[in-house]
């Protein structure tokens, strides 16, 4: 039987249980992250960066503690990476329509590509920061992605 705070965490680090999707579980967690993205949505730099770092920490001990629960190194249950990723590739974007449907796929992307780092973290580093750094990396290539769509759409 699990305790109310193993609860807690499970449901956090399957982003609200989306990462049981018997489908595409990483898929469904960064739609939910779509959904925390719309939220916490600032285009204040200062004030998203600090939300990012903030959850940057709560996303590699809530997924350390989960993998814990769950007996299972990386578990596909846990998305609370994805959804991280996925606030790394909207950020400094515009708050539109356009950008979240691409910034949706290109995550999607490139979190199943792992382009280096990415790679090595996902198969060197075997804990939460291993599972949320191949992440992060996605994220980054995805938001680079975006950043010049915009720029070259601006001009």
């Amino acid at each position: 039987m699990l305790s109310f705070f193993e609860r807690v965490i499970l449901f956090v680090a399957t982003g609200a249980y989306s990462g049981y999707s018997p489908i595409a579980p990483g898929t469904a967690g960064t739609l939910a992250g779509i959904g925390i993205y719309l939220i916490i949505y600032t285009p204040n730099p200062l004030i998203y960066t600090t939300i990012l770092l903030l959850l940057f920490f709560l996303a590699v001990l809530i997924s350390d503690k989960a993998e814990k629960i769950l007996l299972e190194n990386d578990s596909k249950h846990i998305v609370i990476d994805e959804i991280f990723g996925f606030l790394v590739t909207m950020a400094f974007i515009p708050n539109r329509l356009v950008y979240i449907v691409l910034g949706f796929f290109f995550f999607r992307v490139f979190d199943i590509l792992k382009i280096f780092p990415a790679n090595f973290f996902d198969k060197r580093i075997k804990n939460g920061y291993g599972i949320v750094l191949d992440d992060l990396f996605a994220g980054i290539y995805a938001n680079l992605l975006l950043q010049g769509i915009r720029f070259f759409s601006m001009n």
